[in-house]
């Protein structure tokens, strides 16, 4: 037979699918999630049987933890040491254990997850409360199954005289499943175990009031009522826990957090060092100190203040960007008759009854069977000591053991169990004081054996069993509730005055997308001047903004797109430095281009509306609120036509007039109101009705007749003209003339169209830009008042084959 005939081919998904499967069983099963009887993973039940097996229990000294779990590991865990030793250091520390199950002695680590010592410097002892796991588990409450080797036994579950798996807790990972199951108070658990007990059908709202909630070995503050709900009514819910906080006053006004206890499962150093980084990084301007002054009083952790600090926005600061508030997922997943459940509160208690009257069943039915016994005993004692003379006479003609073991039953009647006992009767039995005691141990075990038969055969006597010895351990064990559950999830509003220091600050953006924020005192030392902002060769400012750090800017785009960037999130630079490119603040595309920027302290104020223009004359007004976002990125402002572009945003207080500039010199003016509010992402209305080839080159907003009007060409001619001149038309009509173009061969020329229009009430600084980077600065004054339809006159020298493409004011 050649060697290829030996192998069979196989598809991988099922050997895969087969081997992955069997795995997944095992850590289901036997490694990740609990039992729902005793709230006990494999690993955890054996290093307590393993500690009970070996004596090595409350009322005897500490045992090295090494010999312990080399015992687990050679007898029952055949795995790594390390994985062990990790879950006896667990059960170890009472700040993850509601009631600890093991009895520490030494270095077990501590709170700011420090490791716990080596095994073998160790030492540890059963609990008093873990005994009760374990309690009468010699008789033959619990199934036992072979260990790994079958070289011994261990049980399949603990008799667990308490509700382990609420009153503890459990979390856990394994293949397709997760359980998340918080600690309980031992009181409130028992109370409703025996409410359940009483009253199968009982509701959840009945239950509530015996289990209030969870209740963690660390305090704090529980909130969320509905997501407690959920968890007992399905398994699953979302809680809230914060840490339990002061605000105290301290000598010279200044105050100072402090936190006396924290979330369940959160490190203590981790958390001070995120409040440490916090202040650091000055992410809030206030915290002078953090201090973690835990010692044998108990945890305390203060964060202390600066003078005039907000206390209460500092800590709701922290509790937000901090582990001081978490929140807990609760997902109780437990082992169900070999096989992983979500359950309820309702199911777990009732699975924990069922296991105690099976538990209580068992042992009742061992304790029969040894009274049965030893009444039996006694019985054949008694009635032996009652013809005491014929029974010696028997023996003593009786030729060896056996021949009166005989003798004694086919004689008198005893069975083989009582003539054996007869014979290894003592002499001293036979005294008259013995002869009672016997007789008064037989009377007693008879009630015995009457109540055990009782317990038996009454399901109510069962039930009172197991609520008398549940009330032994509550009265034993119970210890007040730690954590506080308040109904409301408390909403966290930091506000920035908080986060960011309030300063004047300056705020360019130049044409080549340059931006910097500047504070009041770098300007002054370089100079006070305006227009000496640092910019780069051929660059120049295109917006100069008056704010301070409380505010944020809008910004729009051509592409009718707009960024919320907060004022304190510009890079700081000083007045002569460049700045940074605008792309590395905000996500905006190249292809894109900023045409308004618009400072902003809040949404909120009254009767405000946002004004968009584009090329080819459309125009819309949008409510100012429908702009408040919380997002970085960029958000439709504005729908926009293919081959359209949005030319001007401006901030109206919707009652002003809209006026429009055409490149070829046409404007319209109409009121403001004809524009209706429309939504945020809506394409606007047609304000202008343009010839072919024209486009809208400029917009003011004008209230009254108040002004003129000052228009510019692109060869640098302007003229003003007055306000009155434009009268109020309809929206979306042509216009009126502004602007005469000069036309002939010999006629020098005025400009070709215009490049936009301002509204002068006072004298305007106009700085002219053209296309080869030339710069002209000239007073609105210097442009002639005339006619409407004239040609101005030339008011900032232009190059020949040079012309102006921007204006902006200075």
């Amino acid at each position: 037979m050649s060697m290829l005939e030996n192998f069979l081919p196989a598809y991988l998904e099922e050997v895969v699918g087969d081997r992955f499967g069997r795995y997944s069983k095992y850590i289901i099963q036997d490694r990740a999630i609990p039992d729902v009887r005793d709230g006990l993973k494999p690993v955890q039940r054996r290093i307590l049987y393993a500690m009970f097996d070996s004596g090595n229990t409350p009322d005897k000294p500490y045992r090295k933890s090494a010999k312990t779990i080399g015992d687990v590991m050679g007898n029952y865990h055949p795995h790594g040491d390390s994985s062990i030793y990790d879950g006896m250091v667990r059960m170890a520390q009472p700040w993850k254990m509601a009631h600890v199950l093991v009895d520490g002695h030494g270095n077990w680590g501590s709170q700011d997850d420090d490791p716990a010592a080596a095994m073998r410097y160790t030492e540890a002892r059963l609990s008093p409360i873990a005994l009760e796991l374990l309690r009468d588990i010699d008789k033959r409450t619990v199934p036992f199954k072979d260990n790994f080797d079958n070289t011994t036994m261990e049980p399949v579950v603990l008799p667990a005289r308490y509700p382990n798996l609420l009153v503890n807790g459990v979390s856990g990972i394994s293949a397709g499943f997760a359980t998340e199951i918080p600690p309980h108070n031992l009181r409130e658990v028992i109370d409703a175990c025996i409410a359940v007990m009483e009253k199968p059908d009982i509701s959840m709202e009945e239950i509530r009031t015996f289990v209030k909630g969870p209740d963690f070995p660390t305090g704090g503050i529980i909130m969320g009522e509905d997501g407690i709900q959920d968890a007992y009514a399905s398994g699953k819910g979302r809680i809230y826990i914060r840490s339990k906080t002061e605000i105290e006053t301290l000598r010279g006004g200044k105050q100072q957090i402090v936190i006396t206890e924290i979330p369940y499962q959160i490190v203590k150093s981790r958390l001070v060092n995120s409040m440490e980084n916090i202040r650091l990084e000055k992410k809030v301007d206030g915290i002078a100190e953090v201090r973690d002054e835990s010692g044998r009083n108990g945890l305390r952790i203060v964060v202390e203040l600066k003078k005039d600090a907000d206390a209460q926005g500092i800590l709701a600061y922290l509790f937000k960007k901090t582990d001081l508030q978490v929140t807990y997922n609760s997902n109780m997943v437990a082992i169900v008759k070999k096989a992983p459940r979500q359950l309820g509160l309702k199911a777990i208690l009732d699975a924990y009854i069922a296991h105690q009257r099976e538990v209580v069943t068992f042992r009742t039915q061992y304790d029969l069977e040894k009274a049965e016994d030893r009444s039996h005993v006694l019985e054949g004692l008694v009635k032996a000591l009652n013809i005491l003379d014929e029974v010696i006479a028997a023996i003593k003609a009786s030729k060896n053991r056996q021949d009166a073991q005989n003798n004694l039953q086919w004689m008198f009647g005893f069975t083989e169990r009582q003539a054996d006992s007869i014979l290894t009767l003592q002499l001293y039995r036979l005294t008259n004081l013995e002869i009672t005691a016997l007789q008064k141990d037989l009377d007693e075990l008879q009630k015995k054996i009457a109540i055990l038969r009782g317990i038996l055969d009454s399901d109510k006597k069962l039930v009172a069993v197991i609520k008398k010895e549940l009330l032994e351990i509550r009265d034993k064990y119970g210890i007040d509730r730690r954590s506080v559950i308040q109904g409301e999830v408390e909403e966290l509003k930091v506000n920035l005055e908080v986060m960011v220091t309030q300063e004047d600050v300056l705020v360019t953006l130049s044409n080549e997308g340059y931006i910097k924020r500047t504070s009041m005192l770098s300007f002054t030392r370089s100079g006070g001047e305006r227009e000496g902002s640092g910019v780069k060769d051929g660059d120049y400012i295109k917006h100069l903004l008056d704010v301070d750090t409380l505010q944020n800017v809008l910004i729009f785009t051509q592409k009718g797109q707009y960024f919320l960037l907060p004022v304190h999130q510009i890079p700081e630079f000083k007045w002569k430095d460049n700045g940074t490119a605008i792309v590395n603040v905000i996500p905006m595309s190249k292809e894109d281009r900023i045409v308004s920027v618009i400072p902003l302290r809040n949404f909120e104020e009254p009767n405000l509306s946002l004004v968009f223009v584009t090329k080819r004359g459309q125009v819309k007004r949008t409510e100012l609120g429908e702009y408040e976002t919380k997002r970085s990125g960029a958000i439709a402002a504005c729908k926009v036509a293919d081959g359209d572009e949005v030319i001007r945003v401006t901030v109206s207080s919707n009652t002003q007039d809209i006026l429009l500039l055409s490149q070829q010199g046409m404007v319209i003016r109409f009121a403001e109101s004809e524009v209706n509010s429309m939504g945020r992402v809506s394409a606007g209305v047609r304000g202008i009705s343009l010839k072919d080839g024209d486009e809208v080159v400029g917009a003011q907003l004008v209230e009254g007749d108040e002004g003129e009007l000052l228009v510019v060409s692109d060869l640098g001619y302007a003229k003003r003209s007055l306000l009155l001149d434009y009268p109020v038309q309809s929206r979306g009509g042509k216009g009126v003339q502004s602007f005469e173009f000069k036309e002939g061969k010999r006629v020098k020329p005025n400009g070709s169209r215009m490049i936009d229009v301002f509204h002068c009430k006072e004298p305007l600084t106009i700085m002219a830009v053209t296309k080869d980077g030339g710069k002209h600065l000239f007073s609105s004054e210097s442009a002639p008042l005339s006619e409407r339809k004239s040609i101005g006159k030339a008011i900032a020298p232009v190059d020949k084959n040079d012309e102006i493409v921007e204006l902006l004011v200075m």
